[in-house]
């Protein structure tokens, strides 16, 4: 899973997924589950594991969405656009 991937995530995911983030196979995650050895918190919910995203994010050493210079130069170019326009536009 990348970095790209990662970031798109809800807030919180199934066991199958955080495996695949974690690199490990699903039977792996559950024996880890298990031995309440699996990297970051585990909810049960239901007959289900939901794994925070937030909290498997920061297991993998990514406390932090990036920021591309690609997105503040489009963010900036956009901002001049609405600036050139004037109140009038929005009313």
């Amino acid at each position: 899973m990348g970095f790209a991937e990662a970031f798109d995530l809800p807030l919180s995911i199934d066991l199958r997924t955080a495996a695949r983030a974690i690199g490990v196979c699903p039977g792996t995650a559950y024996k880890l589950i298990r031995r309440n050895a699996f990297p970051c918190s585990v909810l049960r919910v239901g007959g289900q594991y939901r794994i925070p995203t937030a909290d498997l994010l920061r297991s993998l050493g990514i406390a932090e969405l990036p920021v591309y210079a690609s997105d503040l130069a489009a963010g900036a170019e956009i901002a001049d656009r609405l600036d050139g326009l004037g109140t009038e536009e929005f009313e």
